[in-house]
């Protein structure tokens, strides 16, 4: 079978008296329009999206009146920050941005995929954060920007 559209997303659509199987994907997979994947029950699927859209934790691959074939996010190892204050917010978007890495922001935090280097940045800059294993909703996209 090869998808080429998602159906919907768990979040707008009942999962109730269908049969569930998973597609486990990184938040690094959920770019890429073309790839082989596998369900939780062994089988496999090809994924061709036709428009370029990324996939989200949630979406429907596939569904009919007795199942349904949905995405789910694995965990990315991440770092939870937890600025005091605007300024501290400010200095370390800054340098984050300066660096080009992609962040992602749930209520008062901001996410970053783990590096030693940025964790020594927040230790310097002391800005306090968490390590963490958390399930992002959508794919971190890495910034298309060159300096000039």
């Amino acid at each position: 079978m090869v998808i080429t559209e998602i159906v919907g997303n768990i979040e707008e659509i009942s999962t109730a008296g269908r049969h569930i199987e998973k597609v486990y994907l990184s938040s690094e997979d959920l770019v890429k329009r073309i790839q082989r994947v596998t369900t939780d029950h062994g089988k496999e699927l090809g994924i061709r999206m036709a428009e370029p859209k990324d996939l989200v934790d949630g979406d429907i691959l596939f569904m009919d009146t007795h199942n349904m074939i949905i995405v789910s996010v694995t965990n990315d190892d991440l770092l939870v920050l937890r600025p005091i204050n605007m300024k501290q917010m400010g200095e370390i978007a800054h340098q984050l941005g300066n660096r080009h890495l992609p962040a992602q922001f749930e209520g008062e935090e901001m996410l970053v995929q783990y590096d030693y280097l940025v964790e020594e940045l927040l230790v310097q800059l002391k800005v306090p954060y968490l390590r963490e294993q958390r399930k992002v909703k959508k794919a971190f996209r890495p910034i298309g920007h060159h300096h000039g």
